[in-house]
């Protein structure tokens, strides 16, 4: 009889709490309808154009001074700057 012990996996947790040189995998997109001024599927649509897909890996390569607001994020070796509020809706590991 062979014992099986429990896969523990890593949570998810938002892009737009990690501070700069955070490294992560992108696990899913989940935009929330109160998180911005567009609709959730709006923010959801604009964000996959701009690479963000599951599976992509992102690093936040820089932070702005004031409210530590926007971020500079590498995507598929491209840079791209995101608001922390719109950050708030990519779920990463």
């Amino acid at each position: 009889m062979t014992s099986h012990s429990p896969i523990l996996l890593a949570e998810a947790h938002p892009l737009g709490l990690a501070a700069k040189g955070y490294r992560g995998r992108i696990h899913s997109i989940q935009a929330q309808d109160h998180s911005a001024q567009l609709p959730a599927a709006e923010i959801e649509r604009r964000l996959i154009e701009l690479g963000f897909i599951e599976g992509a890996e992102v690093q936040i390569l820089h932070e702005g001074f004031f409210g530590r607001d926007p971020i500079a994020v590498r995507i598929n070796g491209a840079t791209v700057a995101l608001r922390r509020r719109e950050a708030m809706a990519i779920l990463t590991l």
